[in-house]
C-alpha cells in the first residue's frame, strides 16, 4: 500500500511536466465565416488555441460551453448568433460586438454591463486584448458548433 501511494505521489507530480497533446483540427473545421459578404477564412491551430485560451479567460465564467449566464435564451450557438441584429455568425461580426457590445436586437449598448473594449476600464481581462486576440476569440465561437455539435450553447442538458 505504501509503495502504490509513493508511485501515485511521483505520478502526479509529473503530470504538469508531461507534454499536453491537443487534438490537430483539419482545415474544414477551422474555416469560418469571416464577414456578412460570405468570405471564409481559415483559423491556423495557433489561433485556434490562443483563441480557446483568451475565450476561457475573458468570456468562459459566463459563457461555460457557449451558454450565457445571464440569459439562458440566448447562447453562442451560430443559430442563436445568426438571428441577433446585426447578425453576429461571423469573426468580424464577433470582433465589433466584442468593442461595442449591444442588445440582442441590435438597438440598445450594452457596454456598461458586458465585458467590452469599449468598457476595459470596468472590465480589466478586456483592457489588454488584440484585434488578433478578439478575432482568435471569435474563430473559437465559430468553431466550437464543429466540434461540440448540439452541446455548445445547447443548455443545461449538457452543462
Amino acid at each position: 500500500m505504501i509503495k502504490l501511494r509513493f508511485a501515485l505521489s511521483i505520478l502526479f507530480c509529473l503530470l504538469p511536466a508531461l507534454p499536453s497533446v491537443a487534438i490537430e483540427l483539419d482545415e474544414a473545421t477551422r474555416t469560418v465565416r469571416a464577414d456578412a459578404k460570405g468570405n471564409q477564412t481559415t483559423l491556423s491551430p495557433e489561433q485556434v488555441k490562443r483563441g480557446k485560451r483568451l475565450f476561457n479567460a475573458s468570456c468562459g465564467q459566463c459563457h461555460v460551453g457557449g451558454l450565457t449566464k445571464t440569459n439562458p435564451n440566448v447562447g453562442l450557438d451560430l443559430e442563436a448568433l445568426s438571428l441577433a441584429t446585426p447578425s453576429r455568425d461571423n469573426v468580424e461580426a464577433l470582433v465589433n460586438y466584442m468593442k461595442d457590445p449591444t442588445t440582442y436586437d441590435g438597438l440598445e449598448s450594452i457596454a456598461e454591463i458586458h465585458p467590452s473594449i469599449k468598457s476595459a476600464d470596468i472590465f480589466p481581462r478586456m483592457r489588454s486584448l488584440s484585434e488578433e486576440d478578439l478575432e482568435a476569440i471569435a474563430g473559437h465561437i465559430l468553431i466550437q458548433p464543429k466540434i461540440s455539435s448540439e452541446k455548445w450553447g445547447g443548455g443545461k442538458i449538457y452543462y
